[in-house]
C-alpha cells in the first residue's frame, strides 16, 4: 500500500496494521512552546527523526535537547517526555510497533 505524505496531516498518527507496516508512525507538528506528551512508555523502540525546531527530551533520568536535523532514539521500557522549545517542532516518531502501545506515567 502506497500513502502520500501530502495527504497525511502535519499532526498525524498512523498505525501500521492498517497499511501492512511493521511500524507505526506519528507527524508531529507543533508551533507552540511547551506543548509535548506526559511521560510515558512503550514495550518497543521510539525513534525520533526531527525535521525542524528543537524539544527538550527527558529520557529516563537524561534531558537533552534534540534539534533539527537529529535522530533520537529511546529504547524499550524507557521513560521518556518531550516538551517543545521556542521556534516549534517538527519530526516524524516511529514506532516499532504495528500498533501504538503506551503506558501513561503522569
Amino acid at each position: 500500500m502506497t500513502i502520500q505524505i501530502a495527504d497525511v496531516a502535519h499532526d498525524a498518527n498512523i498505525e501500521g496494521h492498517l497499511i501492512g507496516s511493521p511500524v507505526s508512525i506519528i507527524r508531529e507538528y507543533a508551533t507552540t512552546a511547551g506543548g509535548g506528551p506526559r511521560l510515558h512508555r512503550h514495550p518497543y523502540v521510539e525513534t525520533f527523526i526531527i525535521h525542524r525546531g528543537s524539544a527538550l527530551f527527558t529520557v529516563g533520568e537524561e534531558q537533552l535537547v534534540g534539534v533539527g536535523g537529529q535522530i533520537l532514539v529511546v529504547p524499550a521500557l524507557v521513560s521518556h517526555r518531550f516538551e517543545v522549545l521556542d521556534g516549534g517542532y517538527e519530526a516524524t516518531h516511529v514506532h516499532a510497533s504495528e500498533r501504538f502501545i503506551t503506558e501513561w506515567l503522569e
